[in-house]
């Protein structure tokens, strides 16, 4: 998909996505300002979201590509699981466990798990279950283990009151450009023999900014994302 050394790089920060464009929506603004301080980031996509009404697999990759190289990315790959049919299976777990082990993150994102999607529920459990079992050193031992420093959550389809906020202010414009990547799920012009209105194809990406200003707004941000940590967070000092 572009990145040449996508599987020899070890990242910072490590997004797991449902489908290509959910970690755009979620955080696309802090991706593409921590990839400006230098940061190295990488989208683990794990299905090609081949059950969506609109585009197709190969114009959702060709998005998708474009959408990382607008945000920086030092990486960006497919699992290939099944849209509509991921689980904790074992299979499945063990695929996003070596994709962990191989890019050694310090951080690993994963969508919210409250969400009106079952495919990011899904994906949220599923990369709880990953983080755990990446650093059992008898899981899998073929890939030496890796320890995650903190699992974060970040919002998709809803707005729920964050743990953390990021000030995306200066990126803003970047993450809606990556976003606009993705013409064919939110902004299809037609021609397409099959397309349909579906909820991303009215006034979605306005809502994300909508939103972005909202979550801003509690901290006196002109844009901001959100997210949640499940266990204690910890700092040196404040």
């Amino acid at each position: 998909m572009g990145y040449e050394h996508s599987r020899s790089t070890t990242l910072d920060m490590l997004v797991f996505a449902a489908h290509p464009d959910d970690a755009e929506i979620g955080m696309g603004g802090t991706i593409a300002k921590h990839a400006r301080a230098g940061r190295k980031i990488g989208i683990v996509d794990l299905t090609y979201a081949e059950m969506s009404s609109n585009g197709n697999v190969e114009t959702r990759q060709r998005e998708a590509e474009k959408a990382g190289a607008t945000l920086g990315l030092a990486a960006r790959e497919n699992l290939g699981l099944p849209d509509r049919g991921l689980a904790s299976l074992p299979e499945q777990i063990s695929a996003m466990v070596a994709v962990i082990r191989r890019y050694r993150p310090r951080i690993v994102f994963a969508p919210y798990f409250i969400d009106r999607h079952p495919d990011h529920i899904a994906c949220s459990r599923m990369a709880e279950e990953a983080v755990f079992n990446a650093k059992l050193r008898k899981y899998a031992p073929e890939l030496p283990a890796w320890t995650v420093e903190q699992l974060y959550f970040y919002f998709i389809n809803d707005a729920h009151a964050p743990q953390l906020l990021i000030d995306i202010g200066e990126v803003q414009d970047v993450k809606m450009e990556a976003l606009r990547a993705y013409r064919s799920q939110f902004a299809p012009d037609g021609s397409e023999a099959d397309w349909v209105e579906t909820p991303l194809t009215g006034a979605y990406l306005d809502n994300i900014v909508a939103r972005d200003r909202l979550l801003g707004q509690t901290r006196r941000l002109q844009y901001a994302e959100g997210f949640i940590a499940k266990g204690p967070i910890a700092l040196e000092r404040f």
